[in-house]
């Protein structure tokens, strides 16, 4: 899909469809307001029979609108001009996508920056409409035997801005698109069934990404490898399963080799039957997501790739299955992890702190700026958040503000919970440095307080996605949570250190 700025009258757009915004009580936004003036009132006569009331997200098609070049005119609900903040303006762009969707519309002229959104810029609002539309257009259909025929034929969009703001505007739509692109490669590797998306599949999705952008390239760690260097703890989540582990790193220079890194790392569990500890069957089928924080790094580091960031970058995926038979690690085992602490397992379904100690510190060698780890790690976190926010852990206050600050930026909330050294008992062993595994009292807490036994050594933030990273029953899929936020952030984080 292509994205214009257009700085026309959208009057004598030749668009097949101008979309326009209304607001409650019969109030026109300006584009509105030209196009009822010219058409002698329709619009407002339209709102007046009340066919729309202009309450946010209501939409209503009009065809052939006297005096009007395009043949199709589509209102948009706005609500309350004071009340327009970002939920609502989401709810917004939501709402026209599809609306024009069911049109046979190829050419759009969206016109809806003209609204003032509360404490946003129209870069803001023009990164959001881009990434907005790309995202209603996504369908997944890589499993279906027969595709489904798509329904949306748009091609092109025309975002009405002033001349002034022209360059602004093409800048936002830039960084959407890159953005979008990001999103989609999330999406598509995050919904495939476990019997495709193996950790085999997660690293040859890690080396095309290598072959298609010159800044990046990718380092497969075989099993092999990481038993050399003492990757116990992954290691023992690995052994169970038929499929190899793979530990995938990818590197984007986008600045001098010298310069620290920046390191996302990931959970990308494949498959989590819980192993020896077995789940039981209700929901187990929602366990193609526990990869979704690999996901999230691959998605990641497409978009700051196709941005060309001028920052150096790390993401680390650590991809493994969990499965239980005769090689499967048993309760009560004792393992090393390649800090050199043991870790006796309690509980072979609190596997994805095992794979991410080892990636942990693994990633020492790259002496990073800061680490940022996101998995899909404890149910508790949807029980304490819900699916609005992700939960965050820090070492670091600064560090924890930045997160906080991309995530409010781009609507990918995040909120952070305490790691106080008070929770450390609950991991406390008899047999082992420690166990993977609390009580059932703040076991999110807990298990974020078992990875900062590993990151003392750096600047380390711990996001959980249990809650964010996707959706269950008629709308199953991933929602490629958190990737807006880790791209807002590490943006932020070039714009600091870059060139």
């Amino acid at each position: 899909m292509q994205f214009r700025t257009f700085t026309g009258n959208p009057v004598t757009s030749r668009a097949h469809c101008v979309v326009v915004g209304v607001y409650d009580k019969n109030n026109l936004s300006p584009s509105a307001e030209r196009l009822d003036k010219t058409s002698r009132g329709t619009i407002k006569k339209v709102l007046a029979r009340g066919d729309i009331s202009g309450a946010v997200g209501q939409t209503l098609l009009i065809q052939d609108l006297r005096g009007i070049q395009a043949p199709r005119v589509l209102l948009v609900g706005l609500g309350k001009p004071r009340d327009l903040d970002t939920p609502r303006f989401l709810s917004v762009l939501n709402s026209a996508s599809q609306a024009l969707a069911k049109t046979q519309t190829k050419q759009a002229l969206v016109c809806l920056l003209e609204a003032e959104v509360a404490d946003r810029s129209l870069a803001w609002t023009s990164q959001r409409l881009v990434e907005q539309f790309l995202e209603s257009a996504y369908r997944f259909t890589e499993m279906k035997g027969k595709p489904p025929i798509s329904k949306n034929n748009l091609t092109r969009i025309d975002l009405l801005v002033d001349r002034d703001d022209t360059e602004d505007v093409k800048e936002a739509i830039r960084l959407g698109k890159a953005v979008a692109t990001g999103v989609t490669v999330h999406k598509n590797i995050s919904n495939l069934p476990g019997n495709v998306c193996t950790p085999t599949f997660m690293a040859d999705a890690a080396k095309d990404l290598a072959k298609s952008y010159k800044s990046v390239t990718t380092k497969v760690l075989s099993e092999a490898d990481m038993t050399k260097l003492g990757m116990g703890a992954f290691m023992a989540v690995s052994q169970g399963s038929e499929q190899p582990g793979k530990m995938i790193i990818m590197k984007h220079q986008g600045s001098s080799k010298a310069d620290r890194p920046f390191v996302i790392v990931g959970k990308g569990i494949t498959f989590d039957t819980g192993g020896i500890s077995l789940k039981s069957n209700a929901g187990m089928a929602d366990m193609i997501f526990d990869m979704c924080g690999a996901a999230s790094v691959l998605g990641t580091m497409t978009t700051i790739a196709e941005l060309k960031l001028p920052i150096n970058v790390v993401g680390v995926i650590a991809a493994a299955e969990n499965m239980p038979s005769g090689r499967a690690t048993r309760p009560g085992d004792i393992v090393t992890s390649m800090s050199g602490q043991t870790v006796e397992i309690m509980n072979t379904d609190a596997e994805g702190r095992l794979v991410l100690c080892d990636a942990l510190t693994y990633i020492e060698k790259y002496n990073p700026v800061t680490v940022i780890d996101v998995a899909t790690l404890t149910g508790a976190a949807i029980v304490a958040l819900g699916s609005h926010a992700s939960a965050l852990f820090s070492n670091d206050d600064a560090l924890a503000q930045d997160i906080l600050d991309a995530g409010t930026a781009t609507h990918d909330r995040a909120w952070r919970l305490p790691i106080w050294e008070d929770y450390q008992t609950a991991l406390n062993s008899a047999l082992a440095d420690m166990q993977n595994v609390g009580g059932r009292e703040a076991s999110s807490i807990v298990a974020a307080c078992f990875l900062a036994r590993f990151t003392r050594k750096y600047r380390w933030a711990h996001l959980d996605i249990a809650a964010t990273s996707f959706k269950s029953g008629a709308a199953k899929g991933a929602t490629s949570r958190p990737v807006g936020l880790l791209t807002q952030y590490l943006i932020d984080r070039s714009r600091e250190y870059g060139a």
